[in-house]
């Protein structure tokens, strides 16, 4: 590192005009967010057109002032010349594994002797058409039961615009992409959105019509549409009509599930899915790989339709569900019996009929408040499945992505040193320049990181400045790891330790090129 250190240093930094002034950043977002700064008012914030009025005191400042925008002007044109080596530097910084597990919290494996799974989007790996099979089906819905203009049938979903972890303001109908400590993100607000996800199609509706509306009902009734897609069963009988084209088979599942047995571990299901589709589901997807074995034989305990997140702090009792007859028994139940299967319950039964106690289990799940916010209020251990970590790792590591964040970070230093060295009432035509040029350049480089993720929203984890999402809190909060796929476990050994990164970031993914390489020793 010592020596990448100095490789970048000599690269951006010109000896003979060093900076020794300490340095700050140039406007964080949350402030920025907070007092509503759109994009031209963030520009202008930086680069106003009005300038006081100098007097014969202020000469001397001033001259210095001037002095020191030339040499921080002489530093960024030496950083622009070398901005095509920078490639060459990053080869040395190690890329992220985009099937690893990352960790939050230190996790021994060789302690947890239970595994817990969700089902879907966990244990079951869905196609893309699922995402355009729900938008379809609550769109019929909305128009046919609710009411809603029979135009709204000619919505078409767009995978290209909706991220994962945006959140919907009901008061003023926009879609929102937050930061860390929940700010909103510049660019990252959308009231409406043409062939966009369903709920900013019906805004967008409305808004062409020139018809009003509150925010909130829209909101409501979108909610309820696809709350009706699932609850009604309509969903699932049409995924188990034709599984090939919304379920993806993967051997792989089944392999890390039988390691886990090999070892002694416990294994159980605990699902919101009703147990007619969980069954049909992992029949298909696990059907050339079991020899007609039941897939139930690698669960300890099968429960479903489990009512989560109310499962964690409610006393529903379980009840014992006869496959053959679709029916639910009476009698209570004291125990789970080897390839049975379960309805409702709480968390409480649960861990007195199986003893199992808090630490020794960790549950896998896709959902973060219902599925896992439960599980580490309880003392379990969790493990989030996220899917889109690929494909934004993978983005990560990529040269060009990389580059522009070097650049992204080399102007913020550049940008920090302007404001601790110019004072306003010292603000000549000089600084207008430099400010105005270096603010295009760094809009430049958030732009292009921005449209290799999502050109929308840009990436779920992270802002257009670097930092942390909204979404990115809550992996924080509550998943002791996260990883894409469950199966990414069998990288490791059963009794390996996890351990929390070093090197300290918010989300351990994450590979920064961080300010200060570039700051003068």
């Amino acid at each position: 590192m010592a020596m990448l250190r100095a490789r970048l240093l000599r690269l951006f930094l010109s000896p003979s005009n060093p900076i020794v002034k300490p340095s700050v950043l140039a406007g964080s977002s949350h402030r920025r967010s907070q007092r509503g700064f759109g994009l031209g008012e963030f520009r202008r914030g930086f680069s106003g057109t009005l300038v006081p009025e100098l007097t014969t005191d202020d000469a001397a400042s001033t001259a210095g002032a001037d002095d020191e925008i030339e040499r921080i002007q002489r530093e960024f044109e030496e950083a622009k010349r070398n901005f095509d080596n920078i490639p060459e530097v990053l080869k040395e910084i190690p890329k992220m594994n985009p099937e690893g597990i990352y960790v939050n919290k230190n996790v021994r494996l060789d302690t947890i002797q239970v595994y817990g799974f969700d089902y879907d989007y966990t244990l079951a790996h869905y196609s893309e058409n699922l995402k355009i099979l729900i938008y379809d089906l609550a769109k019929k819905h909305l128009v046919n039961e609710l009411k809603y203009p029979e135009s709204c049938l000619q919505f078409e979903y767009d995978p290209k615009f909706p991220i994962r972890g945006l959140y919907y303001d009901k008061l003023n109908g926009c879609l929102l992409k937050l930061d860390f400590f929940g700010s909103i993100e510049l660019d990252g607000c959308f009231f409406g959105r043409k062939k966009a996800c369903l709920i900013a199609d019906i805004v967008q509706h409305f808004v062409d019509a020139k018809l009003d509306f509150d925010a909130s009902y829209v909101y409501e009734d979108v909610n309820h549409a696809i709350q009706h897609v699932h609850k009604s069963g309509l969903l699932h009988r049409t995924i188990l009509s034709d599984p090939r084209k919304y379920l993806v088979k993967n051997s792989q599942v089944l392999q890390f599930l039988q390691k886990l047995k090999e070892k002694g571990k416990k294994l159980f299901l605990l699902t919101n899915s009703p147990f007619y589709f969980v069954d049909g589901g992992m029949r298909f997807m696990l059907e050339d790989y079991r020899d007609g074995r039941s897939w139930r034989e690698l669960f300890d305990v099968v429960i479903a339709q489990a009512n989560k997140p109310s499962f964690y702090t409610s006393e529903h009792p379980f009840r014992s569900y006869d496959i053959e007859r679709d029916t639910l028994a009476f009698t209570a139940v004291s125990r789970f019996l080897p390839n049975e299967v379960y309805y409702h319950g709480c968390l409480k039964s649960f861990l007195q009929i199986t003893k199992w106690k808090g630490p020794e289990v960790i549950y896998f799940g896709d959902h973060l408040f219902s599925d896992l916010r439960g599980p580490s209020k309880a003392g379990w251990r969790t493990a989030a499945i996220i899917h889109e970590l690929e494909n934004e790792i993978q983005i990560q590591n990529d040269e060009r992505y990389r580059t522009k964040q070097a650049q992204f970070h080399i102007i913020q230093e550049l940008l920090g040193k302007v404001h601790a060295t110019v004072v306003s009432t010292e603000r000549g035509q000089a600084y207008k320049k430099l400010m105005d040029d270096l603010n295009m350049h760094r809009r430049h480089c958030r732009d292009i990181m921005r449209s290799l993720f999502n050109s929308s929203f840009g990436a779920t984890f992270l802002t257009d400045t670097g930092q942390e999402s909204a979404f990115a809190y809550h992996i924080h909060q509550y998943a002791d790891v996260y990883t894409s796929k469950p199966e990414n476990f069998m990288l490791y050994t059963p009794d390996a330790w996890l351990h929390v990164p070093c090197d300290i970031k918010i989300m351990p993914h994450h590979v920064k090129v961080p300010s200060t390489l570039f700051k003068p020793h």
